[in-house]
């Protein structure tokens, strides 16, 4: 579990941290969800970090999870680290920026809906992929979605794993602005530290009054999800979608047989 994965740069009150697969586009594999929750964790439990800003390295945000290790046998005799990124992204009391590089797959979307500030570089682009890798949505965006972006929204979003450009996500309320590549790490660093030089425990207390009400909430929609996601791993779909994509092909729904 290389902290390679996770590159963490402190700049005054600002925790940089950077995925840092870009050869995958920063997709997550086990060690790096390791990486990322302990980072987080790093800069809670820092009291000079006020801020956290996280983006990606290289020309992608997140490409969501690693297919090689989206499998039954990929889980055994390992502890899953995507809870526990998870919980740390919840958990997180100080308020945490992205600077959204680059595509977002996946996680590289549904991480946004736990974040606070999300700045996103104009040609990057967004997609929630679930149902083309027959599996279903996680992270609690089930519920965190449909109150962003509303239900019809959501459903289509979720239901067709379409893309979704710079401008879509700022009007659907998924991202708040649009900012030229070249430009777009300096203006979230530059809203960062005007966070960070506001009174460090009343924008701590702030964040929290403004996640509280829903922390009950998404901890059900994860129970749902993850229950959902066990029982879709390893389906005909699942393998179907995975053995496309190794194999370079339009996967093929139509044979397979009912559930």
């Amino acid at each position: 579990m290389s902290d390679d994965l996770v590159r963490v740069e402190t700049r005054r009150h600002v925790r940089v941290v950077t995925m840092n697969r870009p050869e995958k586009k920063n997709a997550f594999n086990n060690a790096m969800y390791h990486a990322m929750a302990r980072a987080i964790a790093d800069a809670r439990a820092d009291r000079d970090t006020r801020v956290v800003l996280i983006t990606g390295a290289g020309g992608a945000f997140c490409a969501g999870q690693d297919i090689s290790e989206l499998s039954v046998e990929a889980h055994v005799g390992v502890e899953p680290g995507f809870p526990l990124f998870l919980e740390q992204l919840c958990d997180c009391d100080k308020p945490i920026l992205t600077a959204v590089n680059g595509v977002g797959i996946g996680l590289g979307l549904t991480m946004l809906l736990h974040t606070d500030i999300n700045y996103i570089a104009r040609g990057a682009r967004l997609r929630p992929p679930f149902v083309t890798l027959g599996v279903v949505p996680e992270a609690a965006s089930s519920y965190l979605l449909p109150i962003i972006v509303g239900h019809q929204r959501a459903a289509e979003l979720l239901f067709t794993a379409r893309w979704i450009s710079a401008e879509e996500s700022v009007d659907l309320g998924i991202a708040y602005a649009v900012v030229e590549p070249g430009e777009l790490l300096a203006v979230a660093l530059a809203k960062a530290a005007q966070i960070a030089s506001m009174p460090p425990n009343s924008v701590r207390h702030t964040k929290r009054l403004l996640k509280v009400w829903r922390r009950d909430a998404i901890a059900a929609a994860r129970q749902r999800e993850d229950a959902a996601f066990g029982e879709r791993l390893g389906s005909a779909e699942n393998l179907e979608a995975i053995a496309a994509f190794f194999e370079k092909r339009p996967a093929d729904f139509s044979k397979l047989p009912d559930e």
